[in-house]
């Protein structure tokens, strides 16, 4: 909640290494809050003008200098927290940032904790909560289209897109409510269809909001994809030619894979785990059985399951019937593709074909032959969309918020068509309003920001 009042920790000023750890060319310690203008002056000997880069000494308050370097001071409101702010822009070396910092924690200033800078901004109303988790996104994104997605949210794009919708529900709420009061008007507010079409359009976008928030989702977290099934089935082959790289060993010994190897490759701009597990199969092994173990456990959390057989053999009877064989277990549920593998000992050319209703690729894991197509076929089950544009970078929270809001609108539909009920369509649409309106923190509770912001960088 941006009106939320700051507490007394929100009073104190804090400090912290803004650079990552390790040695550099320039390191930075970042000061932030109402003492800022008097550390300045026991460590430069001056406050900066505001936003002008001041080279000069950083001394200790004893008056020993600690190093050389450069010293801006932006003034409040104009920074990134809405505080005062100073950044000692020094050389890189952890022992000279360490020294900057014990300097100014001993003028008065106290050790941030982690997102805390990030959090002022927010309760100073520098920025939304889609824009300071966006900062954290793009800090940590792994491919370049999941950094240009974090950018459009920084940059407030996602959070225009939730005051539209906002925006559009306060007005159906408007019209609605407006309505009520007046009982004369009501069975025309309630038979002319001006409401339904409108609830319709609104439950039609939220929808189409929340596939590109999954896709964006997609491209922070990635996608899981688990190789399993027999023996010297070509599992590790498939691992290698995907990542292109001799990441597992490869013999004809079969078991040579006892436990889990994993690669994460780029696909379209989404980060892929390609995990290889122990060959599935009923083992006295004691280490054997470990593997299998640890391989039925992270298939039941995977996002795909690619099931490898060998290309000689005959096809099982059924997917269920073939995983009960090898494992003794139902078969989980989750999407699955058949990987028909051996395609040139065969001498077969790679290609789709569809199998009890189950997809299979036939292809060769040795020659390569079909790996663009296996891509292909994973990138379609992520949801890729080839529009240029990437999507709006989304967290689960933010998906489970839409997901609510289009109940709500459903609900409210379901009110209006069937119940001609003007006072619970009213009702349901205050409930969607308030679901988009904990996506930018402007109505959220206390712990949800700590759980935010605890898992940020310090200094950020």
């Amino acid at each position: 909640m941006k009106n939320r009042r700051p507490d007394a920790a929100d009073s104190d000023t804090i400090a912290a290494i803004a650079t990552p750890p390790g040695r550099g060319g320039v390191g930075i310690v970042r000061v932030s809050g109402p003492g800022v203008p008097a550390i300045a002056r026991a460590m430069l000997g001056q406050c900066p003008p505001p936003r002008k880069a001041v080279h000069q000494d950083f001394r200790s308050p004893e008056g020993d200098v600690l190093d050389q370097g450069i010293a801006i001071y932006f003034q409040a409101p104009n920074s990134f927290t809405g505080e005062d702010v100073l950044e000692f822009q020094a050389h890189g070396g952890p022992v000279v940032l360490q020294l900057i910092l014990k300097a100014v924690l001993a003028c008065g200033a106290r050790l941030a904790r982690p997102g805390e800078f990030s959090e002022r901004a927010f309760l100073n109303d520098k920025l939304d909560l889609v824009q300071a988790e966006a900062i954290a996104d793009l800090i940590n994104a792994s491919t370049e289209q999941a950094a240009r997605s974090a950018l459009r949210s920084l940059q407030g794009e996602f959070s225009q897109k939730i005051q539209g919708f906002v925006e559009r529900l306060i007005e159906l709420r408007v019209y609605v409510e407006a309505a009520m009061d007046f009982p004369e008007e009501e069975v025309d507010f309630l038979a002319d269809g001006h409401i339904e079409s409108r609830l319709s359009d609104l439950a039609a976008a939220l929808a189409e909001l929340y596939e590109s928030g999954r896709q964006g989702a997609l491209l922070r977290e990635g996608m899981t994809a688990v190789i399993a099934g027999k023996p010297n089935a070509g599992k590790s082959s498939l691992l290698n030619a995907m990542s292109g790289r001799e990441s597992a060993i490869v013999t004809p010994v079969p078991g040579t894979t006892r436990d889990m190897v994993k690669e994460t490759i780029d696909l379209k701009g989404i980060p892929l785990q390609i995990i290889d597990t122990a060959g599935l199969r009923q083992s006295d092994d004691v280490v054997e059985k470990i593997g299998i173990e640890r391989a039925l456990k992270v298939i039941g959390e995977a996002d795909v399951l690619l099931l490898v057989v060998d290309g000689h053999e005959p096809m099982p009877e059924s997917a269920e019937h073939y995983w009960r064989a090898i494992t003794g277990q139902p078969l989980p549920a989750l999407p699955r593709l058949w990987i028909r593998n051996k395609a040139d000992l065969m001498g077969l050319p790679a290609h789709q074909s569809e199998w009890h209703g189950e997809r299979m690729l036939t292809l060769s894991a040795a020659t390569g032959d079909g790996i663009d197509m296996l891509r292909q076929v994973l990138q379609e089950l992520a949801g890729v969309h080839h529009t240029g544009e990437s999507p709006l970078m989304a967290r689960e929270r933010h998906l489970q918020a839409i997901r609510q809001a289009r109940q709500a609108v459903d609900d409210a539909l379901h009110q209006l068509q069937v119940h001609k009920a003007g006072e619970l369509v009213a009702e349901e649409l205050r409930r969607a309003q308030d679901s988009l309106s904990i996506i930018t923190g402007e109505f959220s509770p206390d712990d949800l920001l700590g759980e935010i912001f605890s898992s940020f960088c310090i200094g950020k």
